[in-house]
């Protein structure tokens, strides 16, 4: 069995590896994200979201393969995710009063989540590529948008919203990959695995019977 190690601290990313078979090694990665940001685009103009989004998971396994842990790992993945509203990267909105006015702007439209993953394995060949899943939101009341952002659950996850918790309720649709809009598309993932001569299955945790 070949382990993955995942640079990241999204507990949504961990358990959706592990309820496809995988059981990750976890190690987040240290960066200033709003500064590799503001840095790509001083170097290169203003970037797309799909830019952003790759640009920062590229970093986060480049920053977590110099690390110990990345010394037990056959496979590390980066991801990073950000809402795209009308061209606008839309990340984690850390405060309620942010939140509250992503939703407001966000009711009743769609909206298309953006997950950047960069892999790399142990012998130094990597591989990219972003997923792309439209999202319809539904055209909640302010009532229903203050109580989903007291909740805390919006305040730290991309574009302000879950699909597997709370905020499932209040998407409408979504046309694309579901694990995409949890920030990690599995048939992508196995993709880019194939294509460095990965085998998905080797991936595999065994199953205790």
């Amino acid at each position: 069995m070949m382990r993955l190690l995942l640079a990241s601290s999204s507990p949504a990313r961990a358990a959706t590896l592990r309820a496809a078979g995988i059981d990750p090694l976890l190690q987040p990665a240290d960066l200033d994200e709003d500064a590799l940001l503001r840095d790509a685009a001083a170097e290169n103009g203003p970037l797309t979201v799909s830019e952003a989004v790759l640009l920062l998971a590229r970093a986060k396994a480049q920053t977590v393969a110099a690390t110990a842990a990345a010394r037990a790992a056959d496979v590390l993945v980066g991801c990073d995710s950000l809402l795209d509203l009308d061209g606008e990267p839309m990340g984690k909105p850390g405060t309620a009063d942010r939140a509250r006015a992503r939703w407001l702007r966000m009711r009743g439209r769609t909206g298309v989540l953006r997950s950047g993953h960069w892999v790399r394995l142990r012998d130094g060949r990597t591989a990219g590529a972003v997923s792309s899943t439209t999202v319809r939101f539904a055209d909640v009341s302010e009532a229903e948008i203050d109580a989903y952002v007291a909740t805390g659950e919006p305040l730290n996850v991309a574009g302000a919203f879950t699909i597997d918790g709370l905020g499932g309720a209040f998407l409408t649709g979504i046309e694309g990959d579901p694990h995409g809009v949890v920030g990690i598309s599995l048939p992508l993932l196995r993709e880019l695995l194939i294509g460095l001569g990965v085998r998905w299955t080797d991936l595999w945790h065994p199953v205790s019977p």
